[in-house]
């Protein structure tokens, strides 16, 4: 009898620890969709922004492992007017969303799309830049639209809404390549030493981080860029859904950033003569 009880008293301990794991999960996404946190960042005085520190030029390590880019300089501009300290974390960009949930980041800050399922988990900022997926070939491969890759080997970032695009729209790409099947990186860099060794014939990538990349090779004219059929995309912050204070103030910062005219320099440092700022000066 006394083995009988123990064994039940068993199972219902067993299954108490289910149901607090359950009420837990709960309460961590019920925190996420209505917790605040603006006044704890403030009284920190400190931000913390994760981010895939090779996503050139948006942020990434140098040789010396400084950390640099256009989002870097974007985010600290923004958070200097409220006298707080960018601090800038880099995660498993796979588990980005799961980062930003379990508060082990305030933000993502880094290239981020706006898309329909990532707005079903989380808030987004005003959109500061324009982007497109576009295909990265090498010249001499002679492809000049999509459907030239077909039987070609093409290569993308592990969950990128370049990956996600391809998964969304098959006929426009997805079809054509080996196997039906990309290569997925976990970083751009690799991707690209892929393609100048022929181990990949394409590559499909953010616009910025294409342009940027071959305005600095040595031969830029040995890459082709091809825009293809997928429709631009907006970069934004990303935020837990509570955090409706943060929005404010960073699409605030933003646009004092453009009406003071920096937000023009910080583009003009990264990307040259080509503007693709969403966010103008108001008169």
């Amino acid at each position: 009898m006394k083995k009988k009880i123990l064994l039940f008293m068993t199972f219902l301990a067993f299954f108490g620890l289910l149901a607090g794991c359950s009420d837990n999960k709960k309460s961590v996404a019920q925190q996420a969709n209505t917790a605040d946190t603006w006044s704890s960042i403030k009284k920190r005085g400190r931000v913390i922004i994760g981010l895939d520190d090779t996503f050139v030029p948006m942020g990434f390590r140098q040789k010396d492992g400084n950390l640099v880019g256009y989002d870097i300089d974007l985010a600290k501009a923004v958070f200097k007017q409220y006298g707080i300290k960018a601090d800038f974390q880099p995660i498993d960009w796979n588990m980005k969303e799961t980062e930003l949930r379990n508060r082990t980041i305030d933000l993502i800050w880094n290239g981020y799309t706006i898309t329909p399922a990532r707005e079903k988990q989380l808030m987004f900022s005003r959109p500061y830049m324009a982007n497109r997926q576009v295909l990265v070939t090498k010249t001499d491969q002679n492809i000049t639209s999509f459907k030239g890759m077909k039987g070609k080997t093409l290569g993308a970032q592990t969950s990128s809404s370049g990956a996600s695009l391809l998964d969304e729209h098959p006929a426009m790409l997805k079809n054509y390549i080996k196997d039906k099947t990309p290569v997925l990186y976990d970083s751009f860099n690799n991707a690209l030493m892929d393609l100048d060794a022929n181990r990949i014939q394409g590559l499909l990538i953010d616009s910025v981080y294409a342009g940027y990349y071959i305005s600095k090779e040595k031969n830029p004219d040995s890459y082709r860029i091809t825009r293809g059929g997928f429709d631009g995309e907006d970069f934004a912050a990303g935020m837990r859904k509570g955090d409706k204070t943060l929005k404010k103030k960073i699409d605030q910062g933003l646009q004092n950033l453009a009406n003071t005219g920096e937000l023009q320099q910080i583009n003009k440092k990264w990307f040259g003569n080509s503007d693709n700022s969403l966010i103008q000066p108001e008169k």
